[in-house]
């Protein structure tokens, strides 16, 4: 990962989480450019289809909750990807109003797909870490975004 000039190891400690976090989704966003194909669905569309693939009995509201993003906003990509044949929606039995949201095998092939290039990238930018070193910055990712 290419840095900035005001990245110096001797002033790590000094350098805000954001800039850290900042650097890291600019280098995702490269990666992904330049792997991805947009010509199904688009790099911001990605999370969602993720998303439903790792959720259990997940609604479309539970989706605009999660992404802070609109119903109609929501409903247009769960629209994209039910035309595409990535997911089926059915109501749910005790509520007839509530649509859960499922992935088709379609949809799971096309997450397998999406899974290994986040899975390439996150070996990319970790190949210098130890497995401890991966475990541990995993527990503290995990720790910053739960509290």
């Amino acid at each position: 990962m290419a840095l900035p000039s005001q990245f110096k190891k001797e002033n790590a400690q000094n350098i805000f989480i954001y800039h850290y976090v900042e650097e890291m989704i600019a280098n995702y966003g490269q990666y992904i450019r330049e792997v991805f194909d947009e010509s199904e669905i688009t790099r911001s569309e990605v999370p969602f289809l993720l998303r439903i693939r790792f959720s259990e009995n997940t609604t479309q509201k539970e989706l605009v909750e999660l992404f802070k993003v609109s119903e109609g906003y929501t409903a247009k990509i769960l629209r994209k990807f039910e035309d595409a044949g990535y997911i089926e929606r059915h109501e749910n039995p005790s509520n007839r109003r509530i649509k859960i949201v499922e992935l088709t095998s379609k949809g799971i092939e096309k997450t397998d797909e999406l899974i290994n290039i986040v899975s390439t990238w996150e070996e990319n930018v970790t190949s210098n870490f130890t497995d401890d070193e991966v475990e541990t910055l995993k527990k503290l990712l995990f720790k910053v975004v739960s509290d």
